[in-house]
């Protein structure tokens, strides 16, 4: 038992790797936590209790095989950890760095549960990876054999690139093609440097290239290109396009300048901050928070975003206006608290009931309560009669979720069944739709989601394809 390298969590606390405090990295967009050192991911991965029913695993949309790759880790075994923990996660490096860990692996960890404080799932699984990278262990794309099959992917997310990745080491020839100028979809534009650093990004781009993935970017299908007309070019099409339209406000004032959308905002300062992109909107400050009063409305993941990059940018005052409580809030707990550290403020429940000036200069602010339970036990916001104020502002971000494009209005596809929600109608597992041929990953699909399900649904999606065109040839070979 004396090298028994697991099971210390009764003598090893949990230890996140170091944070740079907020004075210093508010002031620029890098990533605000440091890399694991080997002997404190070897340390830490030592927690783990190796459970007979493991909870982290089974709560892992991927279902990682995380006790094992923990216990590889703590023994030293990197490289065999890196491959059984590649196995399954197409891109771990950015679901360390992304995932709500709090809310899937490390809040279902039987220690945390316990009392004893989680491992630190998230933080090696990202060490992990990146030791893979700089060790030369992550190998290029290379299929035994090619075939002459191939599938197109509308959009270049993180479910068309998982996607991606299975159907070109099978050997099938696979287009991706998207909208924006660079692949990744929100990986790329929707999320801030300092949550996921894009060369992170931009290095899994390059390996799909590399491997022989085709990618046709600045392609906006329904304009310049027809859905039938890829549908034609390949033996399958894949639909991961995501969900951008922003949900929208209404009220006095709601068309006032100076209201945008988050998509809109983060897009700017994704291409300007982390790219040097010269974007016109940024440059005149029409979204760009510098010197400005923000308010943010909204309190999922997209608003922390949109808080924390104000800050960012230099905004005088940053608030969030929330309708529900702290313990209502769908963002990441672990998020709502760096923002907090870095100036910003957040007003409970309140919610926007109106916009005061043609270029806005302040929020009709209505305060909430929360009222009885409905049948699922959640509480309803509702206003308080007379309790309103106005909250100062010269730049109001909308961060209320996004939902689907009409695809059978854009691209011209009637008999593509979709939800009473816009989404597309598709199998779970396989991803296949009303279309022959056609098949739908990710929030097209599940509506606005994690990235990690958007992999999963690739994955999935793309064993489905494989195995329909086995069968097809096999057919066509009798």
């Amino acid at each position: 038992m004396a090298n028994q390298p697991m099971l210390k969590f009764v003598k090893i606390d949990r230890d996140m790797p170091e944070k740079r405090g907020a004075a210093q990295r508010k002031e620029d967009f890098n990533e605000i936590y440091a890399e694991f050192a080997d002997a404190k991911a070897k340390e830490q991965s030592s927690r783990c209790s190796q459970c007979g029913v493991p909870y982290c695993q089974a709560h892992c949309p991927l279902h990682n095989n995380i006790p094992d790759w923990l216990r590889l880790t703590a023994e030293g075994r990197l490289q065999e950890a890196y491959q059984v923990s590649q196995a399954t996660n197409t891109f771990p490096e950015i679901c360390g760095r992304i995932c709500p860990q709090d809310r899937l692996c490390e809040g279902n960890c039987v220690i945390e549960q316990s009392g004893h404080g989680t491992v630190t799932i998230g933080s090696v699984e990202k060490y992990i990876t990146d030791t893979a990278w700089e060790e030369g262990w992550v190998e290029t794309i290379a299929p035994v054999s090619e075939r002459e099959e191939s599938v197109g992917i509308i959009g270049a997310g993180p479910g068309g690139l998982a996607a991606a990745d299975v159907l070109r080491r099978a050997g099938l020839q696979v287009t991706v093609y998207d909208r924006y100028d660079r692949a990744g979809g929100l990986l790329t534009y929707g999320i801030p440097g300092f949550k996921l650093e894009k060369d992170v990004v931009m290095r899994r781009i390059e390996q799909l290239e590399k491997g022989g993935v085709t990618f046709k970017l600045g392609v906006n299908i329904g304009e310049d290109m027809s859905f039938d007309d890829i549908r034609k070019a390949h033996n399958a099409v894949i639909i991961a396009t995501g969900v951008y339209k922003s949900r929208d406000l209404g009220g006095p004032g709601a068309g006032a300048k100076g209201i945008v959308k988050a998509i809109d905002f983060l897009t700017a300062s994704n291409r300007a901050m982390n790219f040097g992109d010269t974007v016109a909107e940024f440059e005149s400050g029409e979204l760009n928070a510098k010197g400005k009063r923000v308010v943010v409305i909204g309190g999922g993941d997209t608003a922390m975003d949109c808080v924390r990059t104000s800050i960012r940018q230099g905004a005088t005052s940053v608030k969030c206006l929330y309708r529900r409580d702290r313990a209502n809030m769908p963002g990441s707990v672990r998020e709502v608290e760096n923002a907090e550290e870095e100036g910003v403020q957040f007003e409970w429940l309140t919610a926007p009931k109106g916009f005061k000036g043609d270029t806005v200069e302040s929020v009709i602010v209505q305060r909430m309560r929360l009222g009885q339970p409905d049948a699922t036990g959640r509480q309803s916001p509702e206003p308080i009669e007379g309790a309103e104020y106005d909250e100062p502002a010269d730049l109001v971000i909308k961060a209320l979720g996004f939902e689907p494009e009409e695809l059978q209005t854009l691209w011209g596809q009637p008999e593509l069944e979709v939800t009473r929600w816009g989404t597309v109608k598709a199998e779970f597992t396989s991803g296949r739709t009303s279309l022959e041929g056609v098949y739908a990953v990710g929030d097209i699909v599940r509506g606005a989601s994690l990235v990690v399900w958007a992999i999963r649904d690739g994955r999935d999606c793309a064993a489905a394809v494989l195995a329909d065109i086995e069968k097809s040839a096999a057919i066509a070979a009798e």
